[in-house]
């Protein structure tokens, strides 16, 4: 998952590769406290080019992802993939930044989406887990119409209706719904 720039002396890079999801440190970390499981290994499809001091590296990432359903609890095999687009250069714009003394506001090399990387290789380690994390959904749902549980006995209604009453209560305002103000 490294790349050397003399690679990119020819032109474009393209490049696959195929990983076990532990190898990954915040990948295994997730595993290890049960937010979820990756049954799958991670496969990245990437192209690179070298343009001056940049580099840029666009890439698709593929994998799975076992997850616990928001709304009935029940564990189920999601696929993930992300697409991507990279931009590594080698030459820091905050040391630039810091070199000049005009007043003016300049944007930081995060501000402008540059990723700083040192010497003559690019480790993609970081940025492929990250890809996979943002390409977690934010409520993980084993189908769209899942209907969750039964919030008196728990039951799962996807498989069974069960026989509690479902008339919406007033909630913590019921106790409002027979006052009478007097008008004055």
């Amino acid at each position: 998952m490294r790349i050397r720039t003399e690679q990119l002396a020819g032109g474009e890079l393209t490049l696959k590769f195929e990983k076990r999801p532990d190898t990954f440190p915040l990948l295994a970390e997730m595993v290890t406290s049960g937010t979820c499981e990756f049954p799958a290994p991670i496969k990245a499809a990437l192209r690179a080019q070298q343009i001056g001091d940049i580099v840029e590296i666009e890439g698709n990432i593929l994998t799975a992802a076992r997850l616990e359903c928001g709304r009935c609890l029940q564990s189920f095999e999601m696929p993930l993939e992300s697409q991507f687009a990279l931009t590594y250069s080698q030459v820091d714009p905050a040391l630039e930044q810091s070199a000049s003394n005009d007043e003016e506001i300049e944007l930081t090399a995060e501000d402008m989406g540059l990723i700083h990387y040192q010497g003559e290789e690019i480790n993609l380690e970081r940025e492929i887990q990250e890809q996979v994390i943002l390409a977690l959904p934010l409520k993980a749902l084993c189908k769209p119409d899942c209907k969750g549980l039964c919030p008196r006995c728990g039951a799962d209604l996807n498989t069974a209706a069960c026989d509690c009453d479902r008339s919406p209560s007033g909630g913590k305002f019921e106790a409002l719904k027979n006052l009478k103000l007097v008008k004055n």
